[in-house]
């Protein structure tokens, strides 16, 4: 499939043909970074990011991904705050808008669905950064490359996903990469938390639900911890029952094979002991800087530039 002029909304729009296709342009593209730093690929077009929510890794490298590419960047990190949405603009308007000043769209928001809300209306691509408690097709591809790179396959694995799975829209969208290839998950939460009955419908490999994650760990090959989402929950009290219910420490790590790979979309609370980052296990930092080769392939793709 070509991406060339599309909007990336979903993980369901790539194919095990597609993603080869992508690790290896992003192969290209990491050799080089290193020998060029930065390269001419975009240097006619500009990015406009719009985020609804907070982010770190997902703007920046995005931002850093379209300068790496030679691009420019137009930018808004607070648009509920600091747009014309605080005046009662339609997201549809301000992507009308936006679009006049640039050539893609990166958007964050609150609102599952709104990436496909605002592709329904734009002239140019729409880039989903993650909506609401549904999808974030980018950040599963960086994680999908983080395996390959850390495991040296996509297939044959066993993948634990823990932690808030009924908002935690990383997990959605891995789901659905996963299991294109030969592959088994457990998912481990709370009751309350369990991965939505839309993204189970979607997986097609053999899957366990549990909340006991020393019971499973033993076999597991990837663990992919998230944190519990504070900013879907209706009151502190109810959030605060679930945060660190799950907390990988290095007596939990000595259960896990020698071979796993850890693995965190970012920001961790304190799911994760900072004394296991420098076990070769960690891959949530190595993980980070995948997000801008990747995000860099994907702009190249949307613009139909080969490199």
């Amino acid at each position: 499939m070509s991406f060339t002029g599309q909007s990336i909304i979903s993980a369901n729009q790539f194919s095990p043909a597609s993603l080869k296709d992508i690790f290896e342009r992003a192969d290209r593209i990491t050799k080089r970074v290193q020998q060029e730093g930065v390269l001419p690929t975009l240097n006619d077009k500009v990015m406009a990011t719009l985020f609804y929510e907070p982010s770190t890794r997902t703007r920046l490298s995005f931002e850093s991904a379209m300068q790496r590419l030679g691009g420019r960047v137009v930018s808004t990190s607070s648009a509920k705050q600091y747009s014309s949405v605080i005046k009662g603009e339609t997201l549809s308007d301000t992507i009308r808008t936006i679009q006049q000043y640039s050539d893609v769209i990166v958007l964050r928001h609150t609102d599952k669905g709104a990436a496909t809300e605002a592709s329904t209306v734009a002239q140019i691509p729409i880039i989903n950064a993650g909506d609401g408690d549904g999808e974030h097709p980018t950040q599963a591809l960086l994680d999908m490359y983080t395996i390959l790179k850390e495991s040296g396959r996509h297939e044959g694995l066993k993948i634990a996903m823990i932690g808030d799975l009924k908002y935690g829209r990383t997990v959605h969208s891995l789901s659905q990469l996963l299991t294109l290839y030969d592959n088994s998950f457990y998912f481990v939460s709370p009751p309350e938390l369990t991965i939505p009955a839309w993204v189970k419908e979607k997986i097609t490999c053999p899957y366990q639900e549990t909340q006991n994650l020393l019971e499973i760990l033993p076999e597991v090959d990837v663990l992919y911890v998230t944190r519990i989402q504070k900013e879907r929950f209706e009151s502190e009290a109810e959030y605060e029952r679930y945060r660190g219910v799950y907390k990988i420490t290095p007596e939990v790590m000595e259960k896990a094979k020698s071979t796993m790979v850890l693995m965190h979309p970012l920001p961790r609370i304190d799911e994760i002991s900072p004394a296991i980052d420098t076990d070769p296990r960690a891959a949530y930092f190595r993980q980070v800087k995948n997000g801008m080769l990747i995000r860099m392939t994907m702009l190249s793709l949307v613009f139909g530039r080969n490199l």
